[in-house]
């Protein structure tokens, strides 16, 4: 069987649409067809080398998706044939196995435990969550990061409480859904940035109170305007960006909880006054929300299913398969709020 995927040969470098070999499936392992992919930040900071030196070149992208199970190896029971399921990068109950054995130009192509640039995938068990007929694969491409993440930010990362202030620094894909989190979690008030008005636009149906440009030179004086000169309860940064970053803390106040989404170049440091930790601030670093998938997403999904929000408002462009990097060059300019990538036969 041959797959189509989109491929990081070298860094800073367009993908490459190209056939690879399906592998034999082994222990743990779940042939799955994949429908639609979303395109997440850390995509573009894959290959932009932001963490530095990439020792697995050549390899596959992509880590949260809706799709279809065909096959499953030896021991795999929480999936079968036939089910629907969110591709997520978080691991959730059930078996990992080793990573895929893929070939490419007869080489070997280094995958990890998930991949979803690509029209099938070799997936481990436990980065799959079953979800019921009624879910449009489209739409759960976001349960495998975007979501998860936003939420457990909230809920997991930051402990928000109701009428605690919360304010989002960048207001893409992960930053809306922080918002809308923030929202279901009974925040108020809750202030969101970005640099594109119909971010901050968006921002505001899903839940903001406030919104501001990213780049106003008065940001800080205006946030504090909302949330007190206390500074807030909660703040949240998405961007990676430093000196974006550093306002984040410093707007939050002597107890408030500072969590890191975004993640800076391998190459640069942050500079804050640190005295306030040994008081009760928290800064922190978020990895996925803390997501555990296969109890967050069923809670997640009936949320949905109760009206109490549409996934699908967060998607802003589609793309096929052949022209991710037309996705990911949208992702990247701030053009799109979140990409689908929609695979054809």
């Amino acid at each position: 069987m041959k797959i189509k995927a989109a491929i990081l040969e070298k860094l800073r470098s367009d993908l490459i649409i190209d056939e690879i070999d399906c592998p034999s499936l082994k222990w743990g392992q779940v042939l799955v067809r994949v429908h639609f992919s979303g395109v997440c930040g850390s995509q573009i900071g894959e290959i932009d080398g932001v963490k530095g030196v990439d020792p697995y070149l050549p390899h596959l992208l992509g880590h949260e998706a809706g799709g279809e199970v065909l096959e499953t190896g030896p021991g795999v029971r929480r999936v079968k044939a036939g089910d629907r399921v969110v591709l997520h990068w978080r691991p959730a109950a059930g078996l990992q196995c080793d990573p895929p054995a893929y070939v490419w130009n007869g080489k070997k192509l280094n995958a990890g435990w998930v991949t979803t640039f690509n029209d099938h995938a070799v997936v481990s068990e436990n980065r799959l969550t079953p979800i019921g007929a009624d879910v449009d694969l489209g739409a759960a491409a976001l349960y495998g990061c975007a979501l998860t993440t936003g939420f457990g930010i909230i809920s997991r990362d930051a402990a928000v409480r109701i009428g605690d202030s919360v304010v989002v620094f960048g207001s893409g894909g992960v930053g809306l859904c922080v918002v809308l989190g923030a929202r279901l979690a009974g925040a108020n008030p809750i202030v969101a940035t970005d640099l594109q008005p119909g971010k901050l636009d968006l921002a505001r149906e899903l839940g903001a109170t406030h919104t501001f440009r990213g780049d106003d030179p008065d940001l800080a004086e205006k946030i504090r305007g909302v949330v007190g000169p206390g500074g807030a309860d909660v703040t949240c940064d998405t961007t990676g960006v430093v000196a974006v970053i550093e306002q984040a803390y410093e707007i939050a106040g002597p107890l408030g909880r500072t969590v890191l989404a975004g993640v800076i170049r391998h190459d640069e440091k942050i500079r804050i006054f640190s005295l306030p930790l040994h008081f009760g601030k928290v800064l922190t670093g978020s990895h996925g929300g803390g997501a555990e998938p296969d109890r967050d997403i069923p809670r997640y999904l009936a949320l949905q299913r109760a009206g109490r929000f549409d996934p699908s408002r967060l998607f802003s462009h589609q793309f096929a398969l052949e022209d991710v990097n037309q996705a990911l060059a949208a992702t990247r300019s701030g053009e799109a709020i979140r990409c689908l990538i929609a695979m054809t036969d």
